[in-house]
């Protein structure tokens, strides 16, 4: 269970922008689906500990990472979170493996010998165990990717939180490491948030979207059921590249405010 409520600013020297948003769900995947600009990411970066809110609360699987109202603000390495940032934000000098490994070590501890097996096991099951020893600049889009949510995975998070995980990809590669993730998402059986603006994503991975815009929730939809509550603001026009699958078309019409 996700249950998220967060009231925070931020500003600079033109703009103050306020997020004020609520959603719960026990959905494994959440999907914060709305237009660039309207909050996601830094529900994201609060949720992750990034940025400390004002007032609300987040709780994963009924343990309290923050609540303003009775002082609780867990220190971000003891969150047990997995952040996937939009670039991926992998370390030039370091190898592949020394990238996934990054959380697990430090300049005075050397890695475990058994988060060793676990990092070659992650570099296994994404398909990276030949590239162990390049460097990220070596890579395509899509390795790099791998690199990253296998970085993201090697703490043994309670949560994923991935931000725009496929917006620096082509749109075949999308569709490819799509269905790579689903897979991931359902053999970890992790609660995953993902923030999105394209509703292929939604469609393909979420069971659960909270639509944001102007940094309020909007709109909310059951994916499962087809069924949706809140306002309904025009946010996005999606396109429909193939026949929708069965429910499919109303899932499109709930998520674009019909």
């Amino acid at each position: 269970m996700i249950d998220v409520a967060l009231r925070l600013a931020v500003s600079d020297a033109r703009r103050r922008f306020e997020l004020d948003v609520a959603f719960a769900s026990a959905a494994p995947v959440v999907a914060l689906y709305g237009p660039s600009g309207s909050g996601k990411s830094l529900t994201l970066q609060a949720m992750a500990g990034l940025l400390r809110p004002a007032a609300g609360h987040v709780r994963v699987g009924g343990r309290t990472l923050f609540d303003a109202a009775a002082r609780i603000d867990v220190p971000v390495p003891a969150r047990g979170v997995g952040y996937l940032f939009q670039h991926y934000a992998l370390f030039p000098h370091l190898t592949v493996r020394d990238n996934v490994a990054f959380g697990l070590t430090s300049w005075r501890q050397r890695l475990a010998a058994d988060d060793a097996t676990h990092v070659d096991a992650l570099l296994e099951s994404f398909g990276l165990k030949a590239l162990a020893a390049s460097r990220p600049a070596t890579l395509s889009g899509g390795q790099q990717q791998r690199v990253a949510l296998a970085r993201a995975l090697a703490c043994r998070p309670q949560v994923l939180l991935l931000d725009e995980p496929f917006a620096a990809l082509n749109p075949m590669l999308r569709r490819q490491l799509r269905d790579e993730l689903a897979a991931v998402c359902a053999r970890l059986a992790l609660p995953v948030v993902l923030i999105t603006h394209d509703v292929e994503d939604v469609l393909a991975l979420a069971r659960h979207a909270v639509l944001i815009d102007g940094g309020r929730v909007v709109r909310e939809v059951d994916l499962e059921r087809a069924e949706s509550r809140g306002a309904t603001p025009d946010l996005l026009e999606a396109p429909a590249p193939r026949a929708p699958r069965p429910h499919e078309a109303r899932l499109r019409e709930l998520l674009d405010g019909g």
